[in-house]
């Protein structure tokens, strides 16, 4: 026989290293061998191959025999195998216990994990403008039954929003309900109007207030999204939070249907309208804009 890298593996797999399984498949070849022999035998360091035949007598692998020149011989290949065999089922007992204790010390923790949750794991604080972004793409995706938004200024590039245009008429489709409530502000720039006005195109309601208190995004009595500036600082920076809680949900949609029937369905002497203009209904088709602006806007 030889000792092609095949058995070599299959010792390897039975528990042996790479060179003690190449010296003991040299050594079952003759009936024994010195150490020199049997490194260039199994082309073996020979360096190595001392604590290598040791590492295999002690294994009771190979056999020794004392002499001028010591000499090793392989034990019968059957028994060589029954006993690594024997080492490996040992081994594997060994780790079924360690095993069986590491379950048993571990599922009273995680089951008692599942009854422990942050508490405030419900909201999410966002101070990154990208993020916020996401935040307000995710929660228009989210949104099924009604979407209503507080939009006021400053906002952000980009404008578009094409993904809130497909969410207006995704929930027009399926009958439900699209509103957002602009400051006149909003309107005096002129592509921020353009887009009301896609949106509008799109079936979502808007109507236009003085002012708002924040930037406001409500999704189906459930999920919110709302800026917190920062009152004492005073500067451009916002932070978003974005919260799952229908109680909060359900109280800030009551905020929003309050303004929403004090707001104006067209908004007065705006300073770009042209004498002549025709009234915009606010109904379905005309201006619009939970995401009129596109984007969740921060100061900038």
């Amino acid at each position: 026989m030889d000792t092609a890298e095949g058995p070599v593996n299959d010792l390897v797999a039975l528990g042996l290293a790479r060179y003690e399984a190449r010296v003991y498949l040299a050594l079952v070849r003759r009936e024994s061998y010195t150490a020199a022999e049997v490194a260039r035998a199994a082309d073996v360091p020979r360096q190595r191959v001392y604590d290598v035949l040791d590492a295999l007598v002690r294994r009771r692998l190979a056999t020794a025999h004392p002499g001028r020149v010591a000499t090793f011989s392989a034990v019968d290949p059957e028994l060589a195998v029954a006993r690594l065999m024997a080492l490996q089922r040992e081994a594997l007992e060994r780790l079924d216990r360690v095993s069986a204790q590491l379950t048993s010390a571990l599922m009273p923790v995680w089951a008692d994990g599942r009854t422990h949750t942050d508490r405030l794991d419900y909201i999410e604080i966002l101070r990154d403008p990208k993020s916020i972004a996401e935040a307000f793409t995710d929660i228009q995706n989210q949104a099924r039954r009604e979407l209503l938004s507080f939009c006021k200024p400053p906002f952000v590039a980009p404008m578009l929003n094409a993904p809130g245009i497909k969410v207006v008429r995704r929930l027009r489709r399926s009958g439900g309900s699209v509103r957002a409530i602009y400051t006149h502000e909003a309107l005096d720039d002129d592509k921020v109007l353009e887009n009301v006005q896609r949106f509008g195109a799109a079936g979502e309601e808007s109507r236009f207030a003085v002012e708002l208190p924040l930037k406001l995004v409500v999704a189906d009595a459930n999920l919110v999204l709302c800026d917190m500036p920062d009152p004492v600082a005073g500067t451009g920076d916002t932070t978003a939070l974005y919260i799952e809680h229908p109680a909060l949900a359900a109280c800030l949609r009551l905020a929003f249907e309050t303004v929403w029937a004090g707001a104006q369905t067209v908004p007065s002497a705006r300073p770009h309208e042209e004498p002549g203009e025709p009234e915009d209904t606010g109904e379905p088709g005309g201006a619009g804009g939970v995401a009129g602006t596109g984007e969740w806007g921060t100061d900038s």
